[in-house]
């Protein structure tokens, strides 16, 4: 699911990037790994554990931006018949990370890896993450070997996952893809990702998912004043993401055919007329959200559902990109949901996705896909899942949940400084602006959402109503010191 990306350029020294290391010291985000786990993540990069299955044959490749060496997942495609054959390496971590060592309970600790707009913390070691364990190419690699076979539609007929050597063969990234199969010169198996990935697309629309696609902000440091622009995302960023939710899908599937299981569940967001708040405590961030797309001046009709306002937007705009930045705030109620000995949850399904699904594609960066693939593993074997999975099981709904609340606490805390940096010289300016929020603990304040720049921030002053529109001054942005304020003009 979709985060807020953001990037900051510029040199170490810059105020920004200062800042940006003060706040991860301030959380107490660590910088680097206990010497006990990198030792053990050392021992494991030279002997981890092989599987039988020899896969090397198959040329695999990657699609991940051009800077990244943590590479989960590799994929080869191909016709089979009038349909698909999809195979989906994910890079297995359990070859390398013992049960109980110090490198899972560091595992355990982390959750997942953390972004920062200028660099991230990772889950693994780098020797692993983005060295032993990664997907790169030219390097035989043990992972767990999804092959999924579709029909003529797009839709899986078919399911298999083992344990497997692969081998990838090229590390390509989005831009080169989308070049490559826009101008016809793309192999058949890096062309098939826009068709099959359309396909999926058309499949999500029927059965009512959505694909948030999120713009990359980008904030550039200028005559020692900070821009902002957007990067909105290319259709193979799409294609690429379709593939990594067929897979998660099948295995939802897999887990609840055998009765043990690790779901990412979401109750569906109400449109208005839905049911009391008290009810359903989601109408209020639907309530939110339509209130930040009046700040924006995006209209949004009452019989329009969120799901076809989003496919309506267009991310190369500057305040649609604005808003579907802020609709990933929609998607933070999801959570993890257990199962076992076939007692299975009330729900299973995830809003967005709108189909069962689980996470089991990132486990070199979120911890809960290790467990999943484990547990995808003994089910396609019809064996009972290990014991070490098992004992895990009940304690990693909490655990995740830990670190999605550190992971949105950091884009929280982000945002807020790069949004003070983009504003520092404009303190004294008049912003229109609307109130998407007030606060429950502080009388006489809540948060405002800006036309233009599409930011958000902090407003103090009497007689503040949900919704209301209003001029705003900025009273203090300081990325150093303190958040954007305002105040009613």
């Amino acid at each position: 699911m979709p985060r807020r990306p953001i990037r900051v350029t510029g040199a170490p020294e810059a105020p920004l990037r200062v800042a940006l290391a003060a706040l991860r010291d301030s959380l107490g985000i660590p910088e680097s790994f206990p010497a006990g786990v990198r030792e053990e993540a050392e021992r494991a990069a030279k002997a981890p554990a092989l599987p039988s299955h020899d896969a090397t044959d198959i040329p695999f490749f990657t699609v991940d931006p051009p800077a990244s060496d943590d590479l989960d997942q590799a994929m080869h495609l191909s016709r089979r018949g009038t349909g698909y054959r999809v195979r989906y390496a994910i890079a297995d971590v359990a070859a390398f990370v013992a049960p109980g060592g110090a490198l899972d309970a560091e595992a355990h600790r982390r959750v997942n890896t953390l972004y920062f707009p200028d660099r991230q913390i990772p889950l693994h070691p780098a020797v692993l993450g983005e060295g032993a364990a990664s997907l790169l190419p030219g390097q035989p690699r043990p992972s767990v070997l999804w092959t999924l076979d579709l029909d003529a539609e797009g839709r899986t007929v078919a399911v298999d996952v083992r344990r497997a050597l692969v081998r990838s063969r090229a590390k390509l990234d989005y831009a080169g893809v989308q070049r490559r199969i826009d101008d016809g010169t793309a192999e058949e198996p890096v062309a098939l990702l826009g068709e099959i990935g359309r396909a999926r697309e058309a499949l999500e629309v029927e059965r009512g998912g959505i694909s948030l696609n999120v713009p990359e902000q980008e904030i550039t440091e200028r005559d020692h004043t900070y821009e902002l622009a957007y990067r909105a995302p290319l259709p193979a960023d799409g294609w690429n993401a379709q593939i990594s939710l067929l897979t998660g899908m099948a295995a939802a599937d897999l887990m609840l055919s055998a009765g043990n299981g690790v779901l990412r569940t979401l109750p569906a967001a109400p449109d208005d007329g839905g049911p009391p708040a008290r009810a359903n405590p989601r109408v209020g961030e639907v309530a939110r959200l339509r209130r930040t797309a009046t700040a924006l001046h995006i209209e949004w009709p009452h019989h329009v559902s969120y799901a076809a306002l989003i496919r309506t937007l267009d991310p190369h705009r500057p305040r649609h990109a604005a808003f579907l930045q802020e609709c990933t705030t929609l998607l933070r109620g999801a959570g993890y949901t257990v199962f076992r000995d076939g007692q299975l949850p009330a729900i299973t399904t995830h809003a967005a996705v709108a189909a069962p699904y689980t996470h089991c594609t990132a486990p070199l960066r979120r911890l809960a896909d290790r467990y999943a693939c484990e547990l995808c593993l003994a089910a396609a074997a019809g064996h009972a899942p290990p014991d070490w999975v098992l004992a895990a099981l009940d304690a990693l709904p909490r655990q995740m949940a830990e670190g999605s609340r550190r992971a949105a606490t950091v884009e929280r805390e982000c945002i807020d400084l790069v949004e003070a940096a983009l504003l520092e010289d404009r303190v004294g300016d008049l912003f229109e602006a609307c109130v998407v929020e007030l606060s429950d603990h502080q009388p006489a304040s809540g948060t405002v959402q800006l036309a233009s720049p599409a930011v958000i921030g902090r407003i103090e002053g009497e007689h503040l109503t949900l919704g209301q529109r209003l001029r705003v001054r900025l009273t203090r942005a300081d990325p150093g010191t303190a958040k954007a304020l305002f105040v009613p003009a």
